[in-house]
Parts: C-alpha cells; sequence; structure tokens
C-alpha cells in the first residue's frame, strides 16, 4: 500500500515535459452508505481489485476500524460482545471474503496473560487507549451509539504470536507504553501496511466519493471491483442475539451480542484504459461466511435483509437521471504533479478537557484550482499545561507515527472555512495537531500545525477509580462500581466531596501503580476498602 506515497514523490521529481509520467490512473467509486432506524453503528466497508482471472491485484479503500485500528486482530474470543468502541475481540466476521482474498498474512495478538476468555486485565499490563473505550454495560452507552460515554480506557494491547496465521492487520495507531505494553507490541504500526488507503466510515445518508490512484505498475486491461460491506448489530429474524447470543464468560453483563447479518459483497465490471469506462452494480451478488471462518460468497437468499441500512439495503439507491445503482465506479486518467496548497489560518476555535475544535481555510488543488480529494488529520502530546514539555511537535518526519484523527473532514472549495474536532484527549495536556491536503493522484500539501492545550477537568470528566482498580485487578469488579457508583452519586455533589475527589486524582495514580505491583499491598488495600463499600451500598 505504501508505494502511493512513494509515487506521489516521484510524481512531483518528473519534468513538466514528461506529461505522459506525471499521469496516474483514478478509479472513483461512488455509493450511498444508510443509516437504520434504532442502530446508528457506521457500517465497516472494504474495496479490492481482482484482474479478469479472478486474481487478487490490491486493496483500494477500508474502513479505519479494520485497517488502521485492526478490529479483525486483536486480544480475546470473536464473540465478545460488543460497545461504543468496544476494544477487546477479534472481528473476524467483518470482511471473511477480502480478509481470504487478500494474500497477506499477521500474527495473531492475544491477550499477556493468555485468557482469550477474559474482558478484564491487570492494570499493570494495561496501558492508556488513545483510541477505544472501555466495555461498558448496555445502559451506559452514548446516545450516539459510537462515542465513549467514559474517560479514555487502559486496555491490554496483547503479544503477538510466532506464527503467521491471522487474515486481518493489527493496529497501527498503538503509542507504544515501554513499561505496561509487551515488547512485540511495538511492532504493530510496522505490520500494518494500509494507511495510505484506510479512512473513516463515510457519513451516513450521504454519497460518499471514495477515490484511489492505481500502481503504475497495475496494467491496462479488464479488472472486477468488490466492495464487501458489513454492520454490527443489523438484527433480522435470521440473524439475532438466539442465533448468536452473548458469550458464557465473565462480566457477560457488559456489552450487547453484535453478530447479526453477514457482510454483503456488491460487484463491477470495469476497464481501465486511456479513456474513462464506467461501471455499475445494482444488487448484492452474495454474503460472507457468518461465522468469518471462509472467504466463499454465498448466493443470495431470504435470510438477508432489503431495508435501508440493513443487510441488502446497506448501501442505499442512487439515480443519475438515466439509471439506478448502489454502486458504481468510474476509471479514468488523471495528469497532475503539482501537489495542493497547504491548508491555511489553522486556529483553535473551542477547547474542552477532552477535545479541540479548530479550523482552516480550505487550500485549493492545482494552484487553487478546484478543491482537494481529502484530508489526513494526526496529532501528538508534547506536554503538560505549566511543564516542561515531554515530546516532539508534530513535523513532516514523524506525520505517519502519530496519532490518526478518525473525524470525516467534508470537503468544501478552497478559501472556505473548514471545521474538525480532535476528541478523545486528556485533560490540562498540549497537544501539536498537524494538517494535510491531498489530491485524487495523492500529492501531498506541506503539514499545516497547531498547538492546542486542553482545559482543565470538570466534574464527571475523570472516571477511573485508580487504587480500587489496583486492588481488585479490574474496573468491572463489583466493588469497584460500587466505589465509582458512591461517587458519582454522593461525593460528586458536595463541595468537600468535590475536594475529595480531586486529592484523590492527584495522587490515586501513583499509589495504584505501586498496589498493582505487589499482591500483599493489593490484598491490603482490598481489606482497607472493605468496609467502605459495604457502607457505601
Amino acid at each position: 500500500m505504501r508505494w502511493l506515497f512513494a509515487a506521489v514523490i516521484g510524481l512531483g521529481l518528473v519534468p513538466d515535459a514528461l506529461a505522459d509520467e506525471r499521469q496516474c490512473r483514478v478509479l472513483d467509486l461512488e455509493f450511498l452508505p444508510l443509516s437504520a432506524n434504532g442502530n446508528a453503528t457506521p457500517p465497516q466497508i472494504v474495496g479490492w481489485l481482482e484482474d479478469a482471472a479472478g486474481n487478487f491485484v490490491d486493496t483500494i479503500f477500508i474502513t479505519q476500524a479494520t485497517g488502521t485500528f485492526g478490529i479483525g486482530n486483536r486480544p480475546g474470543r470473536f464473540d465478545f460482545n460488543s460497545g461504543p468502541l468496544w476494544p477487546y475481540g477479534r472481528r473476524i466476521t467483518t470482511f471473511p471474503v477480502w480478509s481470504t482474498k487478500q494474500p497477506l498474512r499477521w500474527p495473531r495478538l492475544e491477550f499477556q496473560d493468555g485468557n482469550d476468555n477474559g474482558l478484564s486485565h491487570a492494570v499493570m499490563k494495561s496501558s492508556l487507549d488513545l483510541h477505544f473505550c472501555r466495555p461498558v454495560r448496555p445502559t451506559e452507552f452514548d446516545a450516539d451509539g459510537v462515542s465513549c460515554p467514559t474517560e479514555r480506557a487502559l486496555t491490554d494491547k496483547g503479544v503477538l504470536t510466532g506464527t503467521d496465521s491471522d487474515r486481518y492487520p493489527p493496529r497501527e495507531d498503538l503509542v507504544f507504553s515501554p513499561t505496561i505494553d509487551h515488547p512485540s507490541a511495538e511492532m504493530l504500526a510496522i505490520l500494518n501496511p494500509f494507511d495510505a488507503v484506510s479512512s473513516p466510515t463515510p457519513p451516513l445518508d450521504v454519497e460518499a466519493l471514495v477515490s484511489y490512484a492505481m500502481s503504475p505498475e497495475v496494467p491496462p486491461g479488464d479488472y472486477v471491483l468488490f466492495l464487501e460491506v458489513s454492520k454490527e448489530f443489523d438484527t433480522n429474524a435470521s440473524y439475532d442475539k438466539t442465533t448468536y447470543p452473548s458469550p458464557v464468560v465473565a462480566f457477560s453483563e457488559y456489552g450487547l451480542p453484535y453478530r447479526g447479518q453477514p457482510s454483503v459483497i456488491y460487484r463491477v465490471p470495469i476497464s481501465v484504459t486511456t479513456v474513462a469506462t464506467a461501471g455499475t452494480a445494482l444488487e448484492y451478488v452474495g454474503y460472507g461466511d457468518p461465522d468469518g471462518i471462509d472467504g466463499n460468497i454465498r448466493e443470495p437468499d431470504d435470510t438477508i435483509s432489503n431495508l435501508p441500512g440493513s443487510g441488502a439495503g446497506r448501501l442505499g439507491l442512487i439515480s443519475n437521471g438515466s439509471a439506478m445503482y448502489r454502486l458504481r465506479v468510474v476509471s479514468r486518467r488523471e495528469l497532475d504533479n503539482t501537489s495542493p496548497d497547504h491548508p491555511r489560518r489553522i486556529r483553535p476555535t473551542a477547547l474542552t478537557s477532552t477535545s479541540a475544535t479548530v479550523t482552516f481555510i480550505a487550500p485549493g488543488d492545482d494552484y487553487q484550482e478546484g478543491p482537494v480529494k481529502g484530508y489526513e488529520v494526526r496529532y501528538r502530546a508534547i506536554g503538560v499545561a505549566g511543564a516542561d514539555r515531554v515530546g516532539e511537535p508534530i513535523t513532516e518526519e514523524n506525520f505517519s507515527t502519530s496519532t490518526v484523527v478518525t473525524t470525516s473532514v467534508a470537503i468544501s472549495l478552497p478559501r472556505t472555512e473548514q471545521l474538525i474536532t480532535v476528541e478523545g484527549l486528556l485533560p490540562e495536556t498540549t497537544y501539536s495537531i498537524g494538517i494535510r491536503a491531498f489530491d485524487d493522484c495523492r500529492n501531498i500539501s506541506t503539514l499545516s500545525v497547531i498547538e492546542v492545550t486542553t482545559t482543565e477537568r470538570t466534574s464527571g470528566d475523570v472516571d477511573a477509580c485508580f487504587i480500587a482498580t489496583a486492588a481488585f485487578g479490574s474496573k468491572m469488579a463489583g466493588d469497584v462500581e460500587e466505589l465509582r457508583s458512591f461517587r458519582d452519586r454522593i461525593l460528586g455533589k458536595t463541595v468537600l466531596g468535590e475536594l475529595a475527589i480531586e486529592a484523590y486524582y492527584t495522587f490515586g495514580p501513583a499509589v495504584s501503580r505501586l498496589i498493582g505491583e505487589s499482591e500483599l499491598l493489593r490484598a491490603t488495600a482490598r481489606g482497607a476498602l472493605e468496609p467502605i463499600v459495604d457502607a457505601v451500598r
């Protein structure tokens, strides 16, 4: 996948006289992802190209849950329940067809303690997660069903096994913690090759246009474009929580059974030539293995719904005036070795304890002629407010290893204002945020950078019970839940209680580290906490 960036660099060095060498061949994918009543979960989508003989050519687009954050290859059994930004469970049912056909294989990730059935893991092996939430009960789900209802989680990033047997890539966004994470976890970003084609799920109920610059090594000819679309909680009479119930494991009351209808596949033949060509698909050609084991495409049948946002209706109907389709693919040639302008006048407009909203003036493509194709946004933590810096600001050199912002940026015309919100940040922390634009041929702009500092923690922002978690081994232990409830119901509503909470969150993390390293201290802490738990029940 990384050929895209190499091609961009090469194109920038080609003399103007060599016009033929400046060209790239672009595939445009047009589709309409739909929402469904009562299910705000965004669909997961992957597109790939095969030649006329059925040989896999390339992955051209993959949504970030799989392509960046590695939900197909992470610790935990595949049928763990799910919820907002759920951190555990190998989601092998996401793209069974694509994952079988694409030739790459990776070492499998397992929990560091080897317990694939465990949803709760030792705090001393769980580092801060900048993307996923902690597991929560259904009553804690956020209103939109996809946002973290609590603070960022401490999660076990796992250990790589020795065999290259997994069909899905691991996450590539991990900020490695050498004192907590297993040493093998430092390799995760190196193993994942999909950063150039991994993007957020397009906004629902809006026509999406995804463009892909083909490798110069792909010759002209006849090809087939496949699109596989899956969605959690997409149930019907044939695929529901009775068919796929919660697994019988500890803490099964956390989350909900996510397995529903399997992935559906669309297929469009397309010719790649020197002239523009197009092809469409009106109906899905079949569905993937409901258990995610094989890569066969099953024939369409009555077990798959065809309702807006569900089953075969996950992609909506589009009309171009003369025909209806759910997927349209255009192959065209583009002559372009000019990078877009960079985003200008970037500035913060709203800061909270966990988010930063920034605006910038949209650049133009090719000397301000027309809009750019998209943006890449990443960030790095560089220090705590009022203290010396401990991290490096974001630069061209470290941009690719910085944390990805998953929020989509709507594309607007040059010289108009754009807005993006970066979420999941820590209170009173200074961040360096970088934004760069790219065009159809994946020429990239120079980097625009801004520094922002989040505000102080407000009441209710932090949800960890540090000492209790270390003592009982998990945030989900029943006694920890009792203490959290007491904190939220009683302490947080009085001045003295708020002062106590502030003191606890100042000294609690350090104390919890000390306790977590010693079973004797953990037992002592449990003994000290038990009367308090009894009192608050």
